[in-house]
């Protein structure tokens, strides 16, 4: 079998990051092989950096087991599925002024670094569909997470019509066609959670018809406690912040306040950060202060790669895919 991405990364990274982004995808494999299974976090936006170009076929050949994403990346891959043709890339980004920027505003494009997501085709598109799953759960009184609610948008068919991309670079597509669980720690803070609440505002939904942060960390405690025997969970770590801290915090929990002593410490450890070692930084922070916090073991395999994950992460997956 042909190992182009193995091959060439064996031969040219050596040292340093590079070397950390090797030995971390080894890791990976080992720990897949044993039976381990592994949580993938996205934080910042991977989805509209079309991480899913990838994810998706990791999704597809069972090399993540659950996900915990910001609200952002939930959307923002669906998004790109319905309205691609419309986004714009800006590769100057670094010298626009103000009003250049004001500009985009008034065209209704929001940009994400060098790419500019454009409201009416992307926002509007799944708003008017994702309204009417919220709606008929509220007129029956029925709650769901986050993440549910976009699976029912995704398998109703509703959105194949809009297709602009080839379905199987959707890694949401992927996750609901196999009931991948996710946690999206923080929903309220994306387009779609500030969409459902101008609607609670209004009077037109209730609050409690969408499932909390509180009950999405009882989910994954739950989940956790089935899942965490034999070889254990590891966690995977694309950037930092609360798509990171939320789903790694049920270890200690767990332990310390459930007084569950026999629960296993996450069994694998990476994160992939452009943020380096800082003070009081969570996606600084090194892995062994996790260690402090009751989330890692001594004995846990820890990598960190302190460089850009829209450079880093698809050659690990790709690294993975071919070796596991």
């Amino acid at each position: 079998m042909s190992k182009p991405i193995t091959e060439f990364i064996e031969k040219y990274y050596l040292h340093f990051n590079a070397a950390a982004l090797v030995d971390a995808s080894k890791g990976y494999v080992a720990h897949l092989k044993d039976g381990g299974k592994m949580m993938i976090t996205l934080a910042g936006a991977m989805s509209t950096a079309e991480l899913g170009k990838i994810l998706a076929e990791m999704i597809r050949q069972d090399k993540v087991d659950f996900i915990s994403c910001t609200g952002a990346n939930l959307e923002e891959d669906l998004m790109n599925l319905v309205a691609h043709s419309h986004y714009e890339r800006v590769p100057h980004y670094r010298d626009l002024t103000p009003q250049e920027e004001w500009d985009l505003l008034e065209r209704g494009l929001n940009r994400v670094t060098d790419t500019c997501i454009p409201e009416e085709e992307a926002f509007r598109r799944l708003q008017k569909h994702i309204f009417e799953i919220w709606k008929d759960a509220d007129d029956k009184g029925e709650r769901y997470f986050p993440h549910e609610y976009m699976y029912k948008m995704i398998l109703s068919g509703v959105l194949e019509q809009y297709y602009e991309i080839p379905r199987e670079n959707s890694w949401m597509i992927a996750a609901a066609e196999k009931n991948l669980p996710i946690v999206v720690p923080g929903w309220e803070d994306s387009t779609m959670g500030n969409i459902f609440a101008s609607y609670c505002i209004k009077g037109e939904l209730k609050f409690s018809t969408m499932k909390s942060g509180i009950e999405y960390m009882a989910y994954l405690a739950d989940w956790y406690t089935k899942n965490s025997s034999g070889k254990g969970v590891g966690f995977f770590q694309i950037g930092g912040g609360i798509a990171g801290d939320f789903p790694i915090c049920v270890v200690p929990m767990l332990y310390q306040d459930m007084e569950m002593h026999d629960i296993p410490f996450w069994s694998y450890f990476c994160q992939i950060s452009d943020s380096t070692t800082s003070y009081g930084s969570y996606s600084g922070a090194v892995p062994n202060e996790k260690i402090t916090w009751g989330k890692l073991d001594i004995t846990t395999p820890k990598f960190i790669v302190e460089s850009d994950a829209t450079i880093c992460a698809p050659l690990m997956f790709s690294y993975i895919l071919e070796n596991s």
